[in-house]
């Protein structure tokens, strides 16, 4: 069995507001990383960053504080919205990732 600083949990994540283009991947991505919480986030073509968060209890309600209530310098959070957090077995991430929209392709940068 699990100490409670062993056990690990997970849950997904949707942030409404002016969410793109201020930062708010990087930031939860650094927050995350600094407090070694695994998952990923993403910009959506609704306008909004999603996202999943998995580590110690303590750890994933930091994070999901921060995003329901701070978020990047530049963002205006509106809402957060969290699946139910759950008890996972073992980890499903090695880090913390920012993922890209599969149909946006970045533009080549130019030398």
């Amino acid at each position: 069995m699990q100490t409670p600083e062993e056990q690990i949990f997970t849950c997904g994540f949707e942030v409404f507001g002016e969410v793109q283009g201020v930062r708010m991947r990087k930031a939860t991505r650094s927050l995350a990383l600094s407090n070694g919480v695994r998952g990923w986030v993403m910009n959506t073509d609704r306008g909004t960053v999603t996202g999943e968060l998995e580590g110690t209890l303590p750890k994933v309600n930091e994070l999901k504080f921060w995003l329901l209530c701070f978020g990047s310098e530049k963002a205006v959070i509106e809402r957060a919205e969290f699946s139910p957090t759950k008890e996972v077995p073992v980890h499903s991430f090695d880090s913390f990732t920012i993922r890209y929209h599969p149909d946006r392709r970045e533009e080549p940068q130019l030398i």
